[in-house]
């Protein structure tokens, strides 16, 4: 690439960078198209982008594309890498033609990886939030062009990976905040010790599965933590009631359902697909559910998702009306409802996920 070349590329990616930095609604958007272009006007064979993220304690890959050979780095970074501690230090990327020759390199000497450009990517206050990383099939010396692009893109970089690393890291304070409340709403309904954590687990696995978007994989989440924020409302003896409830009773209880969208409505932060979650989980794809009796695909994906994963954990727990069931068995319920009560794509996809975990 010549320095012309390399300049018409900065001011095109200056000018793409500046708009997702205005636009991109999470990190990994935000850097997709970036790597892109990178591998198009350098010698890299592929491209990653990780981002420090505390609860791991790793840099975890949020980007990445063309060939990657890292192996078991693939998914995160330990902050103890050697490559990792001299990124931490380092002002400018490392443009290493040999990673075999270079002392911070060498732990990446797998099959297939030979060279390597790394780049840091600071906060305003000089922690390491995250890396570029460009990989090469074979030795190569990073040309001047390359060099210049690299670092020209990564200054850049740093501005957006600060925006977002910020309202990530306010997301996840969000995030703990409701959870924290799920919890606390756990015990008060004296559901199993662990039902939030299991169904919020499982959601979110049939959520990948069905390729939620990042975005609803979060509201997934957030509306799993909440789904029974509304039997705050309820008394102790419908709560605690050992046995079937009566018609009054039932009738009080499906009322938690609206109660708990006004009490969730008063969160500003949380997207509406968080509030489908808490608004239609007991809906039924029959059309049979309650409080509004809508049916079939009118029903938040969100919300049928969830629907699933919350009679599955019901199904397999304790309870002081019933033993818990095996796996099994409540998978055989559920695909038996599978068209009444559950929607059959989502049963479809919740069959594949426990097949995964048992196998």
């Amino acid at each position: 690439m010549t320095t012309a070349d390399a300049s018409g590329t900065f001011a095109e990616l200056t000018l793409r960078l500046t708009r997702l930095g205005l636009t991109a609604p999470d990190l990994g958007s935000a850097m997709q198209p970036v790597l892109d272009a990178l591998l198009l006007h350098t010698g890299a064979h592929g491209a990653g982008y990780y981002q420090w993220w505390a609860p791991d304690n790793l840099y975890r890959v949020r980007a990445e594309s063309g060939v990657q050979p890292l192996g078991r780095w693939r998914q995160g970074l330990s902050p103890q890498l050697p490559l990792v501690r001299a990124l931490a230090q380092a002002q400018e990327p490392l443009f290493i033609a040999d990673i075999r020759t270079h002392p911070a390199a060498r732990t990446f000497a797998v099959p297939g990886l030979r060279s390597l450009s790394a780049a840091p990517v600071h906060d305003p206050g000089g922690r390491l939030i995250g890396t570029l990383l460009l990989l090469g099939l074979s030795p190569q010396a990073w040309s001047a062009a390359e060099q210049a692009l690299v670092r020209s893109v990564t200054g850049l970089m740093a501005l957006l990976a600060a925006r977002l690393d910020a309202e990530e890291r306010e997301r996840h304070a969000h995030e703990s905040a409701l959870r924290a409340l799920g919890l606390c709403l756990e015990a008060r309904s004296a559901e199993t010790h662990g039902h939030t954590d299991r169904v919020t687990r499982l959601a979110t696995q049939l959520g990948q599965a069905l390729n939620l978007s990042e975005g609803d994989l979060c509201a997934l989440r957030w509306g799993a933590y909440l789904h029974d924020i509304g039997k705050l409302s309820l008394p102790d003896e419908i709560l605690h009631c050992p046995g079937p409830l009566t018609d009054g009773m039932r009738e009080r209880m499906r009322r938690h359902v609206d109660e708990g969208v006004n009490l969730a409505q008063q969160l500003p932060f949380l997207p509406d697909e968080a509030l489908n979650v808490v608004a239609a989980h007991h809906e039924r794809w029959d059309g049979t559910g309650y409080p509004r009796g809508v049916c079939g695909e009118a029903i938040p994906l969100t919300a049928r998702i969830f629907a699933v994963c919350d009679v599955f954990d019901a199904l397999t727990s304790n309870r002081t009306y019933k033993a818990a069931w095996s796996a099994d068995e409540a998978l055989s319920f559920i695909q038996a409802a599978s068209g009444t009560h559950f929607d059959p794509r989502v049963v479809r996809a919740l069959t594949g996920v426990l097949g995964r975990a048992q196998a």
